[in-house]
Order: structure tokens, then sequence, then C-alpha cells
């Protein structure tokens, strides 16, 4: 079929990152293995189709072997780990069985495979032997590499891209996207993933137009078509017409001009007209992060999360790694204050290599603190990381996921019995670093008078707390429309937390990615919050909102949410009062 013959076809999908880009796609098919399909062999093929079987086995062996022949001999756990996949190659529940059902049913290797699976999968569901589960896990992962020989379908390292292109996949971690070079890759696509998503964190701070929770973007998109990306108002265009192109470049040019312009400004301070200063901090993942954060204007680092740095390795980084990531923070930014998040994994951030045991939900598992206070080994080496980099800078400490006192105190035993460590050792350290905690949990919130007693600040984690709130998965596209950062009831969660952090007298920031949307400043600054923390690209949008307005515009604009049970009618309230002000002005939106 010809270029001419193509139709155009517009997918309907979730802003991700705003922006617009044009060009050729890239698919990263991850979901192959998925898409299998049952056919008959002939039975004069069979030993050839159990020879096909064998061939993906022995690849996919030679596969594992060469990362353990890679490894450090002192990462124990994780060669135990491969090592104990290796022998999973010929299991007889897995090897054997696929074989015979190949013989017995005359089917193709695939399909055998994928049943065989299936069923070892059921057998093990109700088990509730933990060493067991994590067997049946290991399973279904010698299975998938075994499937990836099977149909062709191997993982592709992003970072080996030589060409510039707009990704296209069922989905991509956290991981890949600090993989993404900006030379090499204008924007990406996802089936999966919702607008808070860290996904779309990521892509926010690298200022990639992004769309995702399209659903089906890897069955309409074929290599090479070319795509227009409209992050900002989550739609793609495949193949598009002539004057849809035209219109789109047009469109381009506007954006990119509008953040040229906003970018000027950025160095001025986040001040009222009539004299109210705030303070816009940067939310960063990779030390890389810190140039954007010092172009917006950033008056500091407001949120350092640092699961990433654990992401993107097969190990455990060493105490002496960790110093030097966060001691070169603290140094490109110092005098600015820089929060250093604790360790923050699972939930929608996993990485095999580290975590092995699959949870039914992650989201409400051994996450974040939680695994941090399982694995106090781990956290102690993270903790004095933290303390030795901040003798170099302006260092706070942020804990993630409080839910109560006990687990509080908990953490501040392990704490001082790092620094008593510390002092052993002989290390520079800093003693007194301010220790905040974030508030992201509903029990959080409503003990915030009681946590305000041990901690310095709060901190509002509002991606996790809406999620929690609302009882929505933000990563599930299912239900992202019911992801509602207006609702009532997070609006009620926020202002109990801002008047127990005054009433106690301690700082409260946001540093979740509803502080970076325009749509909910004029409201927040209104219920007591002047420090937030956002992705860099949001900053210079957000103090051009904060310098056009006069502080007396939003007198009782929080009362007059609170009579209202719709959050678009909240939207509506707040672009009509400040319909004059960028970016709400018609001809500053795109």
């Amino acid at each position: 079929m010809s270029k001419s013959e193509v139709s155009q076809l517009i997918l309907q999908g979730i802003s991700g990152s705003p922006g617009i880009c044009i060009g050729k796609a890239y698919i990263v098919d991850r979901e192959g293995v998925d898409v299998i399909k049952r056919y008959s062999i002939a039975e004069s093929l069979l030993p050839e189709e159990i020879n096909r079987f064998k061939d993906a086995v022995e690849k996919a062996k030679q596969e594992y072997s060469n990362i353990i022949d890679s490894l450090d001999e002192d990462l124990g756990a994780e060669l135990n780990i491969l090592e104990s996949h290796m022998l999973l190659f010929k299991d007889k529940m897995l090897y054997e069985k696929c074989i015979q059902t190949i013989i017995d049913n005359k089917i193709n290797a695939e399909w055998s495979l994928k049943n065989v699976t299936r069923q070892i999968k059921l057998m093990f569901r109700g088990v509730e032997d933990l060493y067991l589960k994590a067997r049946a896990n290991d399973i279904e992962q010698v299975s998938e590499k075994i499937m990836s020989y099977l149909v062709g379908v191997h993982d592709e390292k992003i970072s080996d891209i030589n060409k510039r292109v707009i990704l296209v996949a069922h989905d991509i971690s956290p991981a890949d996207t600090s993989q993404i070079q900006l030379e090499r890759i204008m924007g990406f696509v996802t089936d999966r993933g919702g607008k808070d998503s860290h996904t779309s964190i990521i892509a926010k701070s690298l200022k990639i137009p992004t769309v995702l929770g399209l659903g089906t973007a890897t069955i309409n998109i074929k290599n090479d078509d070319l795509l227009i990306v409209d992050g900002s108002a989550g739609i793609i265009v495949i193949n598009p017409e002539e004057d849809v192109l035209f219109d789109y470049e047009e469109k381009r040019w506007r954006f990119d001009r509008n953040r040229e312009v906003l970018a000027r400004d950025s160095h001025l301070p986040a001040v009222t007209k009539d004299g109210v200063l705030f303070d816009l901090s940067s939310n960063i993942e990779l030390v890389e992060e810190v140039v954007a954060a010092k172009d917006s204007g950033a008056t500091g680092i407001g949120l350092f999360r640092t699961e990433f740095l654990y992401l993107d390795l097969k190990k455990f980084p060493t105490e002496e790694e960790l110093f030097l990531k966060y001691k070169e923070v603290a140094e490109l930014m110092n005098p600015l204050p820089v929060t250093v998040r604790t360790l923050d994994i699972n939930g929608d951030k996993v990485n095999p290599h580290l975590y092995g045991i699959e949870e039914e939900n992650p989201a409400l598992g051994l996450r974040a603190i939680r695994y941090c206070l399982h694995n106090p080994e781990i956290f102690v080496t993270q903790l004095k990381a933290i303390l030795r980099a901040a003798a170099f800078g302006n260092l706070n400490l942020l804990i993630p996921m409080i839910s109560s006192v006990h687990e509080l105190l908990n953490v501040k035993k392990i704490i001082n019995k790092v620094v008593v460590d510390l002092e052993k050792e002989g290390k520079p350290f800093k003693k007194d670093i301010s220790l905040g905690i974030m508030i992201e949990i509903p029990s959080a919130v409503m003990m915030a008078e009681e946590l305000a007693e041990h901690v310095d600040f709060f901190s509002i984690g509002t991606n996790d707390l809406i999620q929690y709130t609302l009882a929505i998965d933000r990563r599930n596209r299912q239900v992202a429309h019911l992801f509602q950062p207006l609702n009532l009831a997070v609006l009620k969660m926020i202002k109990i937390t801002i008047d127990a952090a005054t009433k106690k007298g301690i700082k409260v920031i946001m540093c979740g990615e509803m502080a970076g949307d325009p749509i909910n400043l004029p409201l927040l600054m209104e219920m007591g919050i002047k420090d937030f923390s956002m992705n860099s690209a949001s900053i210079p949008i957000i103090k051009q909102l904060i310098r056009n307005i006069d502080s007396k515009q939003l007198k009782g604009l929080f009362k007059q949410a609170l009579k209202l049970n719709n959050c678009n009618a909240i939207t509506d309230i707040i672009k009509t009062k400040f319909k004059d002000i960028p970016p709400f002005k018609e001809e500053d939106q795109i």
C-alpha cells in the first residue's frame, strides 16, 4: 500500500506531557509475547517444532549465562536468583511438560508454553507458602524469556536507538524513560499509563511531548508511520492528511514560542501583584536534571526521587556510589536547599533484579518506607550516604509513605543509629539534618497533628494521596478519568494537613503533580500553601500565573469550591475568575 493510500487515524489518550512533535514511529514491542495464536502442527513436523522449542530454551539459557558471567562475585543474592532460573530451563514442570503438550496436542510451541505456564500459575494461585509463590513467579519469568525467542521479540535498549524518532510502546517503565536521549527521542506514546504515572512525571521533566493510555497504539501504529503527538490535548494522529499536518506545524511553532517567552522570565521571583512571595522548587529524578531546574528559576530541589539510582542497576548501589550522587546534587545547588526522599521502591517502580516477589496489589504492599524498614541494611546504607552528602550542601531528608507515629519513631531510631555509626567511623556528615515526611496516605492526614510533633516539615505527595483517597489506580486507563485532584475529598485532606502544620509551626510543601497544573494553583494558594515543588518545565508557567494574580482575588475561593460537588464546576469557576490571566487567556492556550 502506498503512502497516499494510507488513511489518517486519530486516537485519544491521556496527556502525559505537553507539547507537540511530528516524526516517524519507532515500535518498542515488549508485549509481542502476549499475542500468541494456536495452530496445528502436522505429525511429520512435530520433531522440527520440538527442536524449535529446544533451540529457544538454549538461547534463553545462554542469555542468562552471559548475564551471570558479567556480574561481580559479591552479588550473591542476584547470582542465586539467576542461577536458580538456569535450573528452571530444564525443569520437568515446564520443559518436559511443554514438549509433551506439543506431541499430545500437535500444536505450536508458543501455545504449548503459554498453556503450560498458565496451568502452573493456576496451581500455585492458592498457595500461601512464600517460597512456592516465588518459585511460580520464577517459572513465569523464565517462560517469558523462552517465549521472546520463540516469537522473535526481544527487549531493546532505548539508549541504543540511533535515529530521531517517536517511541511507541505498550508501556515504558521509569527505568526505560531514564535512558532517553533527547537528541534521539522526540516524544513517546503508550497503550498504558495515566496522567500522574511516574512515566508521565519523567516525560514532563524532560519536556518530551507524551500521550499515554491509548490502549491500541501498538496495534494501529506501524514502524515508520508518520505521527503527530499532541501531548497537550492527549491526541495522536497517525499518517496525518496534508492540511492537518500544516495546522499542527503552526500549533507546534506557537507552543515552542510561548515556552521560549516564559523561559526568558523564569529568573524572576514568584511574587503576586500585592507582594506575596511563593517558593517554587523542582522535582528531579536524575542528577542531570539539576541544570533544567536552575534554568527554570527553581528556588531549590523540593523532591529528589532517589529510586531511579536503583532502578537502572542490577544490584543495590553502595554507600559510596549513593554518596557521590547526592554530594554532586548538593554541591551543584548549594546554597539552595535539596530535599532527598529515601527509597520509594515497588508500586509502579519495580526492579525485578532487586525485588523478586510478585505482589497482587503492589500499591498497598511492601513499598517505600515499609520496604526500607523490612530491609534495614539497605535503608542504613542510603541514610549514611545522605547524611554524609549533607556536609557538602543544604540537604533535607524526606521519608515517604509514613502511615503512623509508631512507624515514624522506628525511622528516627534508625537515623539515630546511623549518626552513632558515622561518628564511630569518623566520616564527615551533618547531624542536625532537617527531617520531613510525605503526607500521601489518609491515615497520615488524620494523624497530621501528632506526626507534626516529630518532624520539621510536611511534604504533600498529591499523586499517591489522590490515589489512596479515591481508591484509583493511577496507572489504570479504565479509571483514569476518576483521578481528580479537585475532588472535594482530596481538597479537604490537603486543608487538614495545612491546618495541622500551621498549628504545630512546621513548614508544609506540596510536591505532587497537582502543584504543577495551573488550574489548581489559585485554590491551593488560597488554602495556605506557599511552597510548591514541581517538574522543572512547569515552573515558568506557574511563576507567570502567580505574578499576574493579586492575592485578594483568591479570597473565598476554597469556601466556594466546598459548596460544589463537581470537579468540572470548580474548574469552570477558576477559569472564569482568572480568564484574563495567562495561561487561562484564550490566546495562550494551544
